[in-house]
């Protein structure tokens, strides 16, 4: 049995491109959009660990700018893959530049592309990608949005505050 650390720290990003288009990827499991992103590796700071899973989910080169939101998925879960539990995990999202970069997909992605602003909902529909999206549009520069939720059996929001 594998078993996991106590907390996985993750990270997401929004890209914004000239056109007002943001960019959304497909996982492997095809079964939603998402926000590029994924879990820090041991020895990566949280910047570092996003640029890489924005070259390695899209191709896109980004810079990292100012964070917007940080949330807790408290819930554990049945593991897969050789480990027993998933455990809680806590997700830094973060505003990001695009700096360029040939739109692709990966090992990780099945398809990924740039969707107008204003059509982003139609596309994600995981209440938890949609309240980190909402942080996105919420953000008045300074004010860090902060989420607690489960996502398994269902989602449920449990706090939301900023500060």
């Amino acid at each position: 049995m594998k078993l996991f650390p106590k907390h996985i720290v993750a990270v997401d990003g929004i890209a914004e491109n000239e056109n007002n288009e943001i960019l959304l990827v497909k996982q492997r499991n095809g079964q939603y959009w998402t926000l590029p992103g994924g879990q820090v590796e041991n020895g990566e700071n949280l910047e570092n660990a996003l640029i890489r899973e924005f070259k390695e989910e899209s191709g896109i080169d980004i810079s990292v700018g100012k964070l917007i939101c940080i949330s807790s998925n408290v819930g554990t879960h049945e593991g897969h893959n050789g480990y027993e539990t998933v455990p809680t995990k806590v997700i830094f999202s973060f505003i990001c530049e695009f700096k360029g970069g040939e739109l692709r997909t990966s090992d990780e992605t099945i398809e990924t592309r740039w969707v107008p602003k204003d059509k982003i909902f139609d596309y994600i529909s995981l209440p938890a990608f949609r309240k980190r999206f909402e942080a996105y549009l919420n953000f008045n520069g300074k004010d860090i949005q902060y989420l607690e939720y489960i996502t398994k059996p269902e989602y449920q929001l449990k706090s939301e505050r900023y500060f």
